[in-house]
């Protein structure tokens, strides 16, 4: 598996993000940081839009992204047709976001969930696999819905 990820530039969102990666490093994943890496100001869509195009092309099998509580960059991210990026902040969430939804994108809010947390919630996101079967109808309407 090929991770791309990417952060805004306030300090605790580069602090979980730089944690997150090393739940990957640990891991032995491939990854690539798409940044930021200094607390000059950014615009987080700009972000989203790198690390989500990366994803969409097939260039990267998954995309994680950390924002201040995750949600912009997850509404930034399903913007894209064939993104399916979930706010990451719980256990069943987390399980059901790949589970139930097969997404292909985790965002994890550096505000609202600790890093410790985030670090879990991201050993389990990408340890699980969709298999199909109930949900499979429902994913395929949501593609659908990329159409309209």
């Amino acid at each position: 598996m090929k991770v791309a990820i990417g952060c805004d530039h306030q300090a605790e969102v580069i602090d979980m993000k730089n944690a997150l990666i090393e739940v990957l490093k640990e891991k032995g994943i491939e990854f690539k940081d798409f940044g930021v890496f200094s607390t000059d100001p950014v615009d987080y869509p700009d972000i989203a839009k790198t690390v989500t195009l990366e994803v969409q092309n097939g260039n990267y099998e998954r995309g994680i992204l950390v924002c201040g509580t995750g949600i912009g960059m997850a509404i930034c991210a399903n913007k894209f047709d064939g993104i399916r990026a979930a706010v990451c902040h719980d256990l069943y969430s987390t399980q059901r976001s790949i589970l139930s939804n097969n997404c292909n994108m985790a965002a994890f809010g550096a505000l609202v969930t600790g890093k410790n947390t985030a670090q879990e919630l991201l050993k389990i996101w990408l340890d699980l696999e969709f298999v199909a079967g109930r949900s499979s109808r429902k994913v395929e309407k949501i593609s659908e819905l990329e159409k309209l």
